[in-house]
């Protein structure tokens, strides 16, 4: 245990000097700048200039319904891992694992909410330094500081989508919380049955540091609309962006951020901790799909927070985002479980449970940003190429990708990511992208380029791909040189729960 507490002393140290990449600034006024994307935060508007000889008009306030969603969002997304994913996964599982389950995701969960509040919101959502503040952001709201001032009872604002349109920055910090900590808990499911507690808490400490954060920022930081005050500010506000948002990459809510992200994560950990013994010669099938089922339709509640919730406002966009979720999610599960049936004889309850991951996965980046024929297309797709990513791209990787966290969740996050692309043409009933946040013009049918589109959006694939790759290995490694990835075989058959947590989940 001392050791254990020796190494999160040195991981902390390691998080403080995360960036020299995010050099100190003094923290930000507190109806100033904390920013925004899609799916993020922004400065709320300053004051508007006063006419002469006239009372100056008072800064926007939030609206009480606009908040009211956005609460109610950030508890249906804190719902999504606990007890959601937590059921899902532990059901997958054999008897002897499901505690160690629920306890690697409620733990994980707990821990990275902690490291967020922290730093983790200011090094994803505040503005960096130079060249290197399109990968991270600063220290402006280390600890939280300057979301509310005590002594006049003042709260600091986020902008939404919506110029004038301000939200509590307290609001948007815990909203943006519950995304970053259920990314991390689903890298677990690639891992479970055989890695040590311990080296999950250290390996997280650490990727969510140097990947979830700035991938988080280099996808959804910028300056929020009332920063673009006149045309020429249009330029300089757009270099302060994260390096995706420059290139004008789209994702409602999270398709590379949380799905790629952890996807690739998950495959990496799959081959470093290596296969569960008796892998591919033992029966290892899932103790109670009941739970996996209700784990399932818990997601699919949890996930209109996650989407709709992504708008940020209770607006129309939400409502795209509420619909197409809902309409992808019954389309895969369909595409899903006829792919199973035509293929292996029998349609399954776990089938059409990840059959629904699949879909909300798929329409998580484009959510907002496609109309309902790109719903149709994307939900369909992902169930069929999903089951693929579990069948036949499992065996080509050859990796005991345990609960298939990269076969549905980068492989979906990957097909929804590029389909944005395509669907958000207004051409194929999609809401099209601002020409620039000063005017909000919207990018006409005629001017809208989908091969444009549709490269930048890999490009933005590619780069997450490889970024959290990298962080992955490299922190897999140091969990592995610190206190082991994975337990001793006999612990492993006789099961995590008592092994690694001195009780069961079930008492017969």
């Amino acid at each position: 245990m001392r050791k254990l507490f020796a190494i999160f002393a040195l991981l902390g140290a390691m998080g403080w000097c995360a960036p020299l990449m995010a050099q100190d600034k003094p923290a930000a006024p507190a109806a100033a700048p904390a920013a925004a994307a899609p799916a993020a935060a922004a400065p709320a508007a300053a004051p508007a200039a006063a006419a002469p000889s006239a009372t100056p008009t008072p800064a926007p306030t939030p609206n009480k319904g606009d908040v009211a969603w956005m609460l109610t969002s950030t508890a249906l997304v804190l719902m999504m891992s606990v007890p959601a994913l937590a059921l899902f996964y532990g059901g997958l599982v054999r008897s002897k694992n499901m505690l160690s389950v629920l306890m690697q995701v409620f733990v994980t969960f707990s821990l990275i909410t902690v490291i967020w509040c922290i730093y983790g919101y200011s090094l994803a959502f505040t503005e960096g330094s130079g060249t290197l503040g399109q990968f991270f952001g600063g220290w402006d709201r280390l600890f939280l500081k300057g979301t509310f001032d005590s002594t006049k009872g003042e709260f600091s604002m986020a902008a939404t989508f919506s110029k004038g349109t301000p939200l509590y920055e307290l609001v948007y910090v815990a909203f943006q919380a519950t995304f970053a900590a259920i990314t991390c808990c689903l890298i677990l499911g690639a891992v479970v049955e055989r890695i040590k507690f311990s080296a999950v808490l250290i390996f997280m400490v650490l990727w969510f540091t140097f990947s979830y954060a700035p991938v988080a920022h280099m996808v959804w930081f910028w300056m929020g609309p009332d920063a673009y005050t006149a045309a020429n500010q249009v330029d300089p506000m757009n270099a302060k962006a994260g390096l995706l948002w420059q290139w004008g990459a789209l994702d409602f809510a999270g398709g590379t951020v949380v799905h790629i992200n952890s996807g690739v994560a998950g495959l990496v950990g799959a081959y470093l901790v290596g296969k569960r013994v008796g892998y591919g010669k033992e029966v290892m099938a899932p103790h109670n799909v009941t739970m996996t089922m209700i784990g399932a339709a818990l997601l699919w509640v949890g996930w209109f927070g996650f989407n709709a919730g992504s708008a940020l406002e209770a607006n129309g966009s939400a409502a795209l985002a509420f619909m197409n979720t809902y309409l992808a999610t019954a389309c895969a599960v369909l595409s899903w479980m006829f792919g199973e049936w035509l293929f292996k004889g029998k349609p399954s309850m776990v089938g059409a449970a990840s059959g629904a991951v699949a879909g909300l996965v798929a329409i998580t980046p484009a959510a907002g940003n496609v109309g309902i024929p790109g719903a149709f297309v994307i939900g369909l797709s992902a169930g069929l190429v999903c089951l693929w990513g579990v069948n036949g791209l499992k065996k080509l990787l050859g990796a005991d990708d345990a609960l298939d966290v990269f076969g549905v969740h980068a492989v979906g996050g990957i097909l929804g990511a590029l389909l944005t692309g395509v669907f958000n043409s207004p051409t194929l009933g999609g809401p099209s992208f601002p020409v620039d946040w000063f005017t909000g013009k919207i990018t006409p049918a005629a001017d809208y380029s989908i091969l444009g589109q549709l490269w930048i959006q890999a490009k933005a694939v590619g780069v997450v791909f490889v970024w959290t790759g990298v962080v992955a290995f490299i922190s897999f490694k140091i969990a592995d040189l610190l206190v082991g990835l994975r337990v001793t075989e006999e612990e492993e058959r006789e099961g995590l729960d008592i092994n690694s947590h001195g009780e069961t989940a079930y008492r017969m």
